[in-house]
C-alpha cells in the first residue's frame, strides 16, 4: 500500500502530474494541426478520402482550440458539400458561423459564412449565396488572415460575376491577385485568384486577356508541384480554349488533365474530363472517340454515383451512335439519359435535351423520331408556359377579385348616391307643386333654379361613370388597355375583320411579345422589380409606336400591339424598333443596373387565306405560334407571318399546329428578324 502523503504536498503532487502532461497535450495538438494540413489538398480533390479521414478525427477535434476546431469543420464541410450532401454541408457551415460569434471570431465567422455560400450555390440557392459571400467578404476585411482574405475577394468576385455585374466582379478578383501576392510561402491564395480571373475573362469573351492570365496561372501550378492544382489550372484552359473555338488545344489541356487526375486518384473529376472529353469529340464530329471516352465517362460517373455525370455521358453516346447510323443503340442511350434528367424534376434540362435529341435524330434520318422528340419538347415546353401562365394567372386574378369588390362596393356607394339624389328631386318637386298652387310666380322662378341644378348633377353623374368606365378598359399596374378591352374593341369593329386585304402599300398589323427570362428577374430580384420591368417595357412602347396604335397588356409578361395602318413592307422595321428599344432601354432597381430583352410573333391583319381573311382570334393564334418560334429558336428576335402560299397542299388546322414545319416545306412565308447578340453567362465557383 502506498503512503499516504500529507495535505500540504497534494498541489505540488498536481503541478507536477500538469507539468507532466502538457507536452502529451501539445504533442496531440501538434499531430491534430498535421493531420488537418495533409487533408486540406484532399478535400479538393478526392473529397470522399478527406470525409472518412475528418471523421476519424472528429472527437479529438471538437475537442481542440477554436482555430483547430475552425479549421476541422471548414474543411468538414467542404469535403461532405464536394461528396454529394450539401444540405449536410450547410449544417455544418452554420454550427461554424455560431461558434464565431459565441467567441466574437470575425475569421471564424467568415470561413463560416463562406462555407455556407458554397453549400447554398450547390443548392442552387443563389441569392442565399451571394449574400453569405458578401457578408463573409465583409467580416474578412477585419482580419489579418490573408489567405482567408483573398479567398473571400474571390467568393465576392464570383457572386458579382454570376450576377452579371462584370465590373464589379473584374475589380474584386483583380484586388484579390494583389492580395495574394503579397502572401508568403504559400502559393496557393494566388493559384486560386488567378483561376478564377481567367474564367471572368472567359466569361467576359475577352480571350487574349485570359490566355495572358492562364500562363500565369498554369506557371503558378507547376511551381507548386501540386496536381490538384495543375488539374485546375488545365481544366481552366480547356474551358477558355473551347469558348476560343481552339478544339485542338482543347483537347490537349482535357487529356493533360486526365492523366493527373489518375495520377491523384481523383475519380469525380476524372469522371467530369472523360464527359469533357466525349463532349469535345462530338464537337469535332469524331464520333468513335466520342463513344470510347462516353463509355470510360459512364463507368466513372456510375463509379462515384453521379447522376448528372451519368445521363450527360448516356446523352453524348446516343448522340455518336446517331452521329454514325446506329439509330437504335443511339436512341436507346439518349431514351435512358432522358430518363436520368427527368428524375432530376429540372424540366429546362429535359427541354434542351429533347431538342439536342431531336436535331440528332433529323440528322441521322429518322425523321419520324425527330418529330417525336420535337412533339414532347413541345408539349414539356407547353406544359412549363402553363404552370408559370398559370401561376401569373392566380395572382393576377388575386389582385383582380381584390380591385373588383372595390369597384363593387364603391358603385353600391354610386348607386346610393344617385337613389338618394333621385329621392331628394322628387321630394322637390312635390315642393314645387305645393308652392305652384299657392304662388304660381314665385314657384316660376323655384322651378328653373332647381331643373338647372338637376341638369348639373346629372351631367356630373354621367362623368363619373365614364370615368369608371375607362378606368375598367385599362391594366392597373402599366395603364394600357387589357385584354377584355381588345376583346370588345374587336367584336364592335367587325368591319376590321370584314375589311379585304387588297394587296395595297398599307395594311393593319399585331404584334405579340413576351419578355425573355421574366421568371429569372422575379426570382432573383423579387416581383417588384418584375413589376418594374413590366411599366418601363410599357413606357418604351408608347414611345417607339404611334398614339394611333392600339397597346394592350396581354397577360403576364405578353403585350399585344395592333396598328390600325402601316406600309404593307414596315413590318419588319416596326419589330426591329420594338427588339432595339426594349434592349437599349436599362433599369435601375436597388442598386443593380436590370436589362431585358423580348421576342415577338407579328402578322399583317386581317390576314387572308385562300382569298378569305380569318378572324382576329385565328390571327392571334398564328402570331403567338410565330412568337413560339423565336423563344425556341433563341429569343430576342420576331417572327412573322407575311402569307400562305401553298396552302392547297395541306389545311389551316395543320398549320396551325405546327407552323415551323409549314414554313420549312414553303407553305407559308416568314419573315426574321434578329435582335442584338446577347453574351451568354455561366455560373461556376472555383
Amino acid at each position: 500500500m502506498a503512503p499516504v502523503l500529507p495535505s500540504s504536498s497534494r498541489p505540488i503532487r498536481r503541478l507536477v502530474a500538469a507539468l507532466a502532461l502538457a507536452p502529451v497535450l501539445a504533442f496531440a495538438q501538434a499531430n491534430l494541426d498535421a493531420e488537418l494540413a495533409a487533408t486540406r489538398e484532399m478535400v479538393r480533390f478526392v473529397p470522399d478520402d478527406a470525409a472518412a479521414r475528418l471523421a476519424r478525427l472528429e472527437a479529438q477535434a471538437r475537442a481542440a482550440p477554436l482555430a483547430s476546431r475552425a479549421e476541422f469543420l471548414w474543411l468538414y464541410s467542404s469535403a461532405i458539400r464536394r461528396a454529394g450532401d450539401p444540405e449536410r454541408a450547410l449544417a455544418m457551415a452554420d454550427e461554424l458561423v455560431g461558434w464565431g460569434r459565441a467567441a466574437h471570431d470575425d475569421a471564424v465567422v467568415a470561413k463560416g459564412m463562406l462555407a455556407r455560400a458554397y453549400a447554398l450555390f450547390a443548392l442552387d440557392d443563389l441569392p442565399g449565396s451571394h449574400k453569405a459571400a458578401f457578408e463573409a467578404e465583409r467580416l474578412a476585411r477585419n482580419t489579418a488572415d490573408l489567405p482567408l482574405r483573398v479567398q473571400a475577394t474571390i467568393s465576392a468576385g464570383q457572386s458579382f460575376q454570376e450576377q452579371g455585374n462584370y465590373p464589379a466582379a473584374l475589380a474584386r478578383l483583380q484586388s484579390a491577385i494583389d492580395l495574394a501576392r503579397t502572401v508568403k510561402d504559400d502559393d496557393a491564395p494566388l493559384a486560386s485568384a488567378l483561376n478564377a480571373l481567367a474564367f471572368l475573362y472567359t466569361d467576359m469573351k475577352q480571350f487574349d486577356k485570359g490566355w495572358e492570365v492562364q500562363e500565369e496561372s498554369l506557371a503558378v501550378a507547376r511551381r507548386m508541384r501540386s496536381p490538384g492544382r495543375l488539374a485546375i489550372a488545365l481544366a481552366t484552359e480547356y474551358g477558355l480554349a473551347i469558348e476560343s473555338g481552339q478544339y485542338d488545344r482543347a483537347g490537349r489541356a482535357l487529356l493533360d488533365e486526365l492523366a493527373v487526375e489518375r495520377r491523384l486518384g481523383a475519380r469525380q473529376m476524372i469522371a467530369d474530363t472523360l464527359v469533357n472529353l466525349s463532349d469535345l469529340y462530338l464537337k469535332k464530329h469524331d464520333y468513335r472517340r466520342t463513344i470510347d471516352f462516353a463509355r470510360q465517362a459512364l463507368a466513372a460517373a456510375e463509379e462515384v454515383n453521379s447522376p448528372g455525370g451519368t445521363a450527360t455521358a448516356r446523352i453524348n453516346l446516343g448522340q455518336a451512335y446517331l452521329g454514325l447510323g446506329r439509330v437504335a443503340d443511339g436512341k436507346r442511350q439518349f431514351e435512358a439519359g432522358l430518363a436520368a434528367y427527368e428524375k432530376t424534376g429540372v424540366k429546362p434540362e429535359v427541354q434542351a435535351v429533347l431538342l439536342e435529341y431531336g436535331a440528332a435524330l433529323e440528322r441521322a434520318g429518322d425523321y419520324r423520331g425527330a418529330i417525336d422528340a420535337y412533339h414532347r419538347e413541345r408539349t414539356l415546353s407547353s406544359e412549363m408556359f402553363a404552370e408559370e401562365r398559370q401561376k401569373a394567372v392566380l395572382e393576377l386574378q388575386q389582385k383582380y377579385d381584390t380591385e373588383k369588390k372595390g369597384r363593387q362596393i364603391e358603385a353600391l356607394r354610386q348607386e346610393n348616391r344617385v337613389k338618394s339624389a333621385e329621392l331628394d328631386n322628387r321630394k322637390l318637386q312635390q315642393r314645387i307643386w305645393w308652392l305652384l298652387a299657392l304662388v304660381f310666380a314665385l314657384a316660376s322662378v323655384v322651378v328653373g333654379l332647381l331643373y338647372r341644378k338637376v341638369r348639373q348633377a346629372n351631367a356630373l353623374l354621367q362623368v363619373k361613370n365614364q370615368e369608371l368606365k375607362q378606368q375598367s378598359s385599362l391594366d392597373p399596374l402599366t395603364a394600357l388597355y387589357n385584354r377584355r378591352h381588345f376583346q370588345d374593341f374587336m367584336r364592335t369593329h367587325a368591319q376590321v375583320e370584314r375589311r379585304q386585304n387588297t394587296g395595297g402599300d398599307m395594311v393593319g398589323a399585331l404584334f405579340l411579345l413576351d419578355v425573355d427570362h421574366f421568371k429569372h428577374i422575379n426570382d432573383t430580384h423579387g416581383h417588384a422589380a418584375g413589376d418594374a420591368v413590366l411599366k418601363m417595357i410599357a413606357a418604351n412602347l408608347r414611345e417607339t409606336l404611334r398614339e394611333t396604335d392600339m397597346i394592350v397588356r396581354w397577360g403576364g409578361e405578353e403585350f399585344l400591339a395592333f396598328l390600325p395602318a402601316v406600309p404593307r413592307d414596315g413590318l419588319e422595321d416596326v419589330a426591329r424598333r420594338i427588339l432595339r428599344g426594349i434592349r437599349a432601354q436599362a433599369l435601375e432597381y436597388q442598386g443593380t443596373t436590370l436589362r431585358v430583352h423580348v421576342s415577338v410573333g407579328f402578322a399583317p391583319f386581317p390576314l387572308a387565306a385562300g382569298g378569305t381573311p380569318l378572324s382576329w382570334e385565328r390571327a392571334v393564334n398564328l402570331v403567338d405560334m410565330a412568337l413560339y418560334m423565336a423563344k425556341s429558336h433563341g429569343r430576342n428576335r420576331a417572327y412573322g407571318l407575311k402569307a400562305f402560299t401553298k396552302l392547297g397542299t395541306t389545311t389551316l388546322e395543320a398549320i396551325e399546329q405546327d407552323l415551323e414545319g409549314a414554313w420549312r416545306k414553303g407553305v407559308v412565308d416568314l419573315a426574321v428578324v434578329p435582335g442584338e447578340t446577347v453574351e451568354l453567362r455561366e455560373a461556376a465557383a472555383a
